[in-house]
């Protein structure tokens, strides 16, 4: 076993063209490093949700140039296999360690398979290169990234030619693809023959940002922005000075791109700890709200000023901020339909139908949001925000940005702000509270031993509250795919289990809904609705044996 071992990890250092994973390899093979080798020689990195994530390092099992290679050649030879030889396949990459190596690897290969490939000209945010596939009537697009995940992580995302994310079955049909690809002699990698874009597509992408602002609208809100290290900073500056918004006073300490991330355990501002820069800076600025992009910016979070909280100020949650857009968007005029995921709050479906218009409920991802006919407005709970689904049929932190500082504005101008507007919300629709339970592991044995607890022994009640039905998603519903899932309705809330697609964790997404017969009453449903959470999470905790 140990030799067969040893002899995996040799085959594997022979092509591998990376002196760095190389000289690693060595010194794990020379120290006898088993444990080491075993992890990393366990299997292959799995082209998943939308590409592939993993830590980077030598070995099948880690992000590196030779797993990059095979991947961009199994997506080349899938794309050939569709009738697309010598379409165009658009490739952007953000700040992280080896992503413009990976990017660079990408365009060699699709370059020596017959295709043509183009390399946004720097490290931009995911929605320039969602947008530049349809802007450029490109077959496919990749964008090297890890998003939000550990300063040691990198990722692959892949989009087909719509400018979404893939789903089924091009996935599996992808994985297959690369599944084949032989020995990497034998994958040809010029050193030239792709194109360099230049900075006209960002123009480009920017002059689209405009078109999520209402003609005339207030632009007044005054912002600090923390791009959390990655490269949102010089894009949504720019896009907030074309739309004539105030410059936002940037959190210095985050605003230039740094792989290290050092100022933040994750570079996610849902993180404990992540926003507290913003926080500081806003205390000193007093502006009327924080914005934060991940590091690749394609998600965006919102803070408010409240005076209740410690430090004054508060995160809303991403389902608050979704329907926040969403009431913003009903207030403009907004025809078409709402979409959301199945993980967030049923309050954007309330909102869309006493306004008439339609609402879809997807799965997880907007891989399946962006795919709604008729989209005008999506959004998911993990801060994820779709309100211009013709030019980025993706998330995109930029213009969702914009838009919230048109509804801050706008409540500006009438001397109210976010939060009033949620207390409206709550008062016409009831108030919709949402909390997470994340856990996150080291054995992913353990997500899937509480998947088989839940499915064997379903809780009957959670906080006092009887448990009306449970449903196995893995079986599909008459509306949904297959999914590994569980959901779970209870008189007056509402709960759904499921292993992350793109990190060890074990996600459950709860939400309660209490009455509110007036303003008065919000305090004490506040109170009631974070009990009833408490509650639910401690039970389900149990339940699921974590």
């Amino acid at each position: 076993m140990q030799h067969d071992l040893i002899a995996q990890a040799r085959t594997w250092l022979a092509e591998d063209p990376d002196p760095e994973t190389r000289d690693e390899l060595a010194a794990l093979i020379d120290a006898g490093d088993t444990a080491e080798l075993a992890a990393r020689f366990a299997g292959t990195l799995q082209f998943g949700t939308a590409g592939l994530r993993g830590e980077l390092g030598a070995g099948p099992m880690r992000m590196n140039r030779s797993v990059v290679i095979r991947a961009a050649a199994g997506l080349a030879a899938y794309l050939k296999a569709q009738g697309q030889e010598g379409g165009l396949v658009v490739i952007g990459y953000d700040a992280r360690y080896r992503s413009a190596d990976f990017a660079r690897d990408t365009a060699a290969v699709m370059t020596g398979a017959g295709l043509r490939a183009a390399v946004l000209p720097r490290p931009l945010p995911t929605p320039v290169l969602a947008y530049a596939i349809r802007h450029l009537g490109a077959v496919a697009g990749v964008e090297v990234t890890a998003s939000h995940n550990p300063p040691r992580d990198n990722g692959y995302k892949v989009y087909l030619g719509d400018g979404s994310q893939i789903m089924p079955p091009a996935d599996g049909e992808i994985a297959a693809a690369i599944a084949a690809v032989g020995p990497l002699a034998g994958v040809v990698r010029p050193e030239d023959g792709w194109e360099t874009l230049g900075e006209e597509v960002l123009d480009a992408y920017l002059a689209r940002t405009d078109a999520v602002l209402a003609s005339g609208s207030p632009r007044t809100a005054r912002t600090v922005y923390t791009a959390m290290h990655g490269v949102g900073t010089s894009v949504l500056t720019a896009a907030f000075a074309r739309a004539g918004f105030p410059e936002p006073v940037l959190v210095t300490e985050q605003a230039e791109p740094d792989p290290a991330f050092p100022t933040v355990a994750f570079p996610n501002p849902e993180e404990p700890g992540a926003m507290d820069l913003a926080f500081a800076t806003a205390r000193r600025a007093a502006p009327d709200l924080i914005i934060a992009n991940d590091p690749d910016a394609d998600r965006c979070a919102v803070a408010a000023p409240d005076t209740s909280v410690e430090g004054g100020w508060r995160m809303l949650r991403g389902d608050e901020v979704g329907a926040l857009l969403a009431a913003h968007l009903v207030e403009r005029g907004a025809s078409g339909v709402f979409a959301e995921s199945i993980v967030s709050s049923s309050l954007l479906g309330r909102i869309a139908e006493k306004a008439g218009l339609g609402y879809e409920e997807t799965l997880t991802g907007f891989k399946w949001i962006a795919r709604v006919d008729g989209l005008r407005y999506g959004y998911e709970e993990a801060l994820g925000y779709c309100v211009d689904p013709e030019g980025v049929r993706d998330k995109d932190g930029i213009t969702a940005a914009l838009l919230v500082a048109e509804l801050a504005s706008v409540l500006k101008e009438q001397g109210r702000t976010l939060l009033d507007l949620l207390d409206d919300l709550a008062l016409a629709h009831g108030l919709h509270a949402t909390d997470q339970l994340s856990v996150r592991v080291e054995d992913l044995s353990v997500i899937a031993d509480a998947m088989a607890r839940l499915r064997e022994q379903p809780p009957t009640a959670l906080a006092g509250l009887a448990v009306t039905s449970a449903e196995d998603l893995s079986q599909g519903t008459d509306r949904l795919p297959p999914t590994d899932g569980l959901r779970y309705q209870l008189e007056g809330a509402r709960v759904i289990v499921r292993p992350s697609g793109t990190e060890p964790k074990l996600k459950c997404y709860l939400e309660v809904v209490v009455p509110v017969a007036d303003a008065a009453g919000l305090p004490a449903a506040r109170a009631r609705g974070a009990e009833l959470l408490a509650g639910i999470k401690r039970d389900l905790a149990t339940a699921a044996g974590i």
